[in-house]
Parts: C-alpha cells; structure tokens; sequence
C-alpha cells in the first residue's frame, strides 16, 4: 500500500493537498524504511490536473494532510484513493499512525476551508 503526505518541506503537513507540491510517498510493499520525497511540477497539482495522462499519484491509497476541500475528496475517491485529514503536523508521526493503523487526530475548525468550498463551487472539479 502507497501512502501520501502532503507537506511543506517534507516535514511538515501541508494545510492543503490539492494544492501541495511537496511530498512523502511511502510503498509498505517495498520494505523501504523512509519515505521517497516526490516533487510535484506545477501542471501537476492536484487541484489544477487535468486528468489527461498518468501522474505520479497514481498509485497511492491513502492521502494525508491537514485540510482538502470536499469536491477534492469526492475527486480522489472516484480515483480509488481515501483521503484522511489531520490535525497533526509532523509527518512523520502522520505517516507512523497510518501505518499502524491508528486514528490521526482530527483536523480542527479551518476558516481558509470556506474559501476552499467556495472556489470548489467555482472549480472544474
């Protein structure tokens, strides 16, 4: 199972997935101990994706960060792909709960969320 945090700077849990361009992917197929860093290039994010060719996602399971708006969700469930969100900001401890299947904590009030919600009524997607 692939597992993707969206982060900051590969440390941190980013506050937006569909807008992250930075993050952890972990294969537990593998036997890999730490996760790769993969780099999103800017036609690449998810909320601004076309859908029109592979992407380097596309095989994960699991999506994890600190907020993403419902037509996000809603998008990435039609992929195949759970999306948790979290309060928690170090990634690594996100990556560890997931993987021992333990409940992240959950994610507080986040007022930028409306805005999100908002540009979703107006979004593509």
């Amino acid at each position: 199972m692939k597992i993707a945090i969206a982060t900051h700077d590969y440390t941190d849990v980013a506050g937006h997935a569909g807008q992250a361009r930075h993050w952890l992917v972990h294969d537990s197929e593998t036997g890999a101990v730490t996760p790769q860093r993969l780099e999103l290039a800017s036609g690449e994010v998810l909320h601004h994706w076309q859908e029109d060719g592979p992407h380097p996602l596309d095989d994960v399971a699991v999506i994890v960060a600190a907020s993403a708006g419902d037509a996000f969700v809603q998008r990435m469930a039609r992929r195949g792909v759970e999306v948790r969100l979290t309060s928690e900001r170090d990634a690594s401890r996100a990556l560890a709960a997931v993987l021992d299947g333990e409940a992240l904590a959950a994610p507080g009030f986040n007022p930028a969320l409306v805005l999100c919600r908002l540009r979703d009524l107006l979004s593509r997607h």
